[in-house]
């Protein structure tokens, strides 16, 4: 499991990787989400369902 340090790393390497160019960064930005999400452990609001659309 990352610790919340290298979870925070990752997220700013993938956030000095973006472009602007919303096609190529919609990877990286959804990798982002999904680490935040982590991060925050953070689950959609009245769902006990893990987050289909970000895996979180």
């Amino acid at each position: 499991m990352m610790t919340q340090a290298t979870l925070e790393e990752e997220i700013q390497k993938l956030k000095s990787q973006l472009t602007g160019d919303m096609f190529n960064d919609m990877d990286i930005k959804d990798e982002i989400h999904n680490l935040e999400m982590k991060l925050k452990g953070v689950k959609p609001m009245d769902s006990h369902f893990d987050c289909v659309g970000c895996g979180a």
